[in-house]
């Protein structure tokens, strides 16, 4: 939409949804190709050629409610290793969104000059760093990583925006905002992060939550729920005016 890029092909045809639309693909395309290996290297690792009893028996352990689409299970998923192989899957993908839509915002914050463009880009930053970060720390305990691996993925999330800011810094006075390549490059890459967020969010997330049997069973909960969905997308969508 930028009036400093070429109208063909820039401006006749929709490259934000398509390049959406494209990594969400990929991004489910990711998701499963990393279950099914992390699925079969534990197959092997436990000399189980169907990989269907211990799971058979977690389930009969108590109320289990799993997503068919997804693998999604609610209950006593402790005991249940294909669930906490879908939570670590899910923590990972969504460390890979989080990470390149990061360094982007970082390197705009950094190569900016412009004290009005600053101001609100560092509000809206810390706004959104802060949820991004609850949610990707929920994903993380969830998956019950080792704690040096919770401390590396905590660490790789907490310096990506500043290591962005310290790139951006380094090619301020050589960097062009405006120019056709930073656009595009910057366009693609918010792009690109908006549809792995878009599909984590929807598929990996809300969907696990929304279609827990506690929320099913409970209209007042379940209305409470989508109440303050429609609240927090209002709330991000307002956000978007300064970022």
């Amino acid at each position: 939409m930028s009036p400093c890029l070429d109208e063909d092909p820039w401006g006749k045809f929709p490259f934000t949804g398509f390049v959406a639309m494209v990594s969400a693909i990929g991004t489910l395309m990711i998701d499963c190709f990393a279950t099914s290996y992390y699925s079969n290297r534990r197959r092997k690792e436990n000399g189980d050629g169907h990989g269907n009893g211990d799971e058979e028996k977690s389930a009969e352990v108590g109320d289990v409610h799993t997503h068919a689409t997804h693998g999604h299970s609610h209950g006593v998923v402790d005991s249940n290793p294909s669930q906490l192989l879908r939570h670590r899957v899910i923590a990972q993908v969504l460390e890979l969104g989080i990470v390149a839509h990061s360094l982007i915002i970082g390197i705009s914050l950094g190569a900016s000059q412009s004290p009005k463009t600053i101001k609100p880009l560092i509000a809206a930053l810390t706004f959104h760093q802060f949820f991004e970060g609850m949610g990707l720390g929920g994903c993380i305990f969830q998956a019950k990583f080792k704690t040096k691996a919770m401390v590396m993925m905590g660490l790789f999330f907490s310096l990506t925006t500043p290591l962005g800011i310290a790139i951006g810094i380094g090619i301020s006075e050589g960097y062009d905002e405006n120019s056709p390549t930073a656009l595009i490059v910057q366009g693609i890459f918010d792009a690109a992060s908006a549809g792995i967020l878009i599909y984590m969010s929807l598929v990996d997330l809300l969907t696990a939550d929304f279609m827990h049997p506690k929320v099913q069973t409970n209209g007042k909960l379940q209305f409470g729920v989508n109440i303050f969905l429609l609240l927090g997308a209002a709330c991000m969508s307002i956000l978007a005016k300064w970022a």
